[in-house]
């Protein structure tokens, strides 16, 4: 297959369809953000996403800089580096001491030690048509990486047989979008765009197929659910007397919401940056 022109119709329709798909991607997150900014606490989310999401933003559009004529993918990116900056900034307002201090490495760590480092390397080291293919292998390899890693996110599911932090309407945007930029490198024959969106591809059809397997299923936590405790309310004023009143006390649930819950939403979000 011949490559045709980054002003073909066909490239140029596929780019802002992924462009649309990718915005809505990226704004997915606002509601956490909302709810962060409300309660003015981060609850237990983490940062990583959101900086790794900036990062991959960053690396593509250095890619499509070097590259020149994939003006697409400058635009969506842009828009993804405002969007996660203003994640990260939000997220570090209101996070505790310690994890303001931990974003704040990683964002060093990544988007400047890392991004520094490859900026210098293929500034200097790197020609031409060079430069062009060591970005597009990083950008390539980095991607995939980020495809996978949600992995974790249907092994839970799997496990648990809980569709609750798998929801089909992420899935299918990011299959959709994954679809979009598959066909807008392919028919540019840009390899580094079009590869990592074909794990993306796979990735987001196994997700959906898993949706519908288990989404009428119940959660096995059910079946694990310890045993609830009671609280045994004692009188005040006659310690001897014991008031019949018994308050249960559900351990499980208080664990799902500040444990595995916020982990999962964290593996979700991570869900959500892994685009070109």
């Amino acid at each position: 297959m011949t490559s045709v022109s980054h002003t073909h119709p066909l490239v140029f329709t596929f780019g802002i369809l992924g462009n649309l798909v990718s915005f809505m991607v990226f704004i997915a997150p606002v509601p956490t953000f909302y709810r962060i900014v409300k309660k003015k606490s981060s609850e237990g989310f983490h940062s990583l996403p959101y900086v790794v999401g900036l990062f991959s933003a960053m690396l593509w559009i250095y890619y499509a800089m070097v590259k020149t004529n994939v003006t697409l993918l400058i635009t969506i990116n842009s828009f993804g580096c405002i969007a996660e900056t203003i994640y990260v900034a939000i997220y570090f307002t209101y996070a505790t001491k310690k994890a303001r201090m931990k974003t704040l490495g990683l964002v060093l760590l990544l988007n400047f030690g890392v991004f520094g480092l490859i900026l210098f390397v293929t500034q200097i080291l790197c020609q031409g048509t060079k430069r062009t293919e060591v970005i597009g292998w990083i950008c390539m390899a980095f991607s995939i990486s980020v495809f996978v890693a949600p992995l974790s996110i249907m092994g839970r599911v799997i496990r648990t047989k809980s569709v609750e932090f798998m929801p089909f309407n992420l899935s299918l945007a990011l299959t959709v979008s994954a679809v979009m930029w598959f066909l807008y490198g392919l028919l540019l024959k840009d390899v580094y765009v079009a590869v990592p969106n074909i794990s993306g591809m796979i990735l987001g059809v196994l997700q959906m197929i898993l949706y519908g397997i288990y989404r009428n299923s119940k959660s096995n936590n059910v079946a694990t659910e310890k045993e609830l405790p009671t609280v045994v309310k004692v009188d005040q004023e006659q310690p001897t007397k014991v008031n019949c009143e018994v308050y249960p006390v559900n351990i499980s649930s208080l664990d799902s919401e500040n444990g595995e819950g916020k982990d999962a939403k964290n593996l979700e979000d991570s869900q959500i940056n892994s685009q070109v």
